[in-house]
């Protein structure tokens, strides 16, 4: 398994693919690591499946209101256009390269919007440097997070089994 340096600050997530390891960046977007942590820690991400996943680019993920497959509220065809019941966050722009590996919010239109939502990069997207906030980095699994099925939408779609912060895994 991946080194993980500071398990407050890391995220063990299983998918229907396996095992994927993400490592957060709290300095370089404060806000957004402090709201995947505590999603994660209510198990909202648990379920909530890929719901956009493009070819050479990136797999989304993390609308708990209508993504979640194990909710009520699971809407496929609507799943992408909801978040959370907590408010949209500020954007916390940086430099950050989005790389291969890379964890960035989603949002609309609005730089203010991102909530819950969020995408891996497969390869390299500097065109959204600037424009979206960066808030980790896959350590280990990247390989897994290739297998996720594609599509937009995608049909029977892969999903979060459980996201949840390294420090609380024994």
């Amino acid at each position: 398994m991946a080194e993980i340096k500071d398990r407050e600050n890391a995220l063990i997530m299983e998918t229907t693919k396996g095992k994927v390891v993400i490592e957060l960046f709290p300095d370089l977007a404060p806000g957004h690591v402090s709201r995947i942590k505590e999603l994660a820690r209510e198990g909202a991400y648990d379920g909530v499946v890929f719901h956009r996943v493009i070819d050479g680019f990136m797999a989304q993920t993390g609308d708990v209101k209508f993504g979640n497959s194990s909710k009520p509220t699971f809407a496929p065809s609507r799943a992408g256009m909801g978040g959370s019941d907590k408010p949209d966050l500020k954007a916390e722009f940086s430099n950050a390269n989005h790389g291969r590996g890379t964890c960035s919010m989603a949002r609309s239109q609005n730089p203010n919007s991102a909530n819950s939502q969020f995408f891996i990069c497969f390869d390299d997207a500097a065109f959204l440097n600037r424009q979206y906030t960066v808030w980790g980095q896959v350590i280990e699994g990247m390989d897994n997070v290739d297998k996720i099925k594609r599509g937009e939408p995608v049909v029977d779609p892969d999903k979060i089994v459980s996201l949840k912060v390294a420090a609380d895994v024994k």
